[in-house]
């Protein structure tokens, strides 16, 4: 009996109410864990999205500006540049200028009914 009770010894140990209180806590600590590494996972899954969407972003710009780099190292894309960002023309070219009056008055149409709506409108039609 009393190998049947040294066997029972470290059964008896772990099925005891402590014992399993305790593993019983670890289990719902490691259980919280688990679930805020979940939800540090999402966080991680968003913004890997987000970084790979700014690298896309980034290569297109990247593919952009090799292109005007080779376009500048040609004769014809300097002299584009040039035109572009400084409004020059070739000889026996003309540049037209528009240019808005800083002078003129702003007129706000104010709705009318009947016939002086029509008047009006004619009016200014013709100025």
């Amino acid at each position: 009996m009393r190998n049947y009770h040294k066997k029972r010894g470290w059964k008896n140990i772990l099925q005891s109410k402590p014992v399993l209180a305790v593993f019983s806590v670890i289990t719902l600590i490691f259980a919280f864990e688990v679930l805020s590494f979940m939800g540090k996972m999402e966080v991680t899954i968003e913004n890997r999205k987000i970084v790979e969407n700014k690298v896309a972003q980034l290569e297109q710009q990247k593919e952009r500006l090799s292109s005007d780099i080779a376009k500048l190292k040609t004769q014809n894309g300097v002299e584009d540049s040039i035109r572009e960002k400084f409004g020059l023309a070739k000889e026996g070219e003309n540049i037209i200028i528009i240019m808005d009056d800083k002078n003129a008055s702003k007129t706000e149409e104010v709705p009318h009914e009947g016939f002086l709506s029509s008047l009006i409108f004619w009016k200014n039609w013709f100025k």
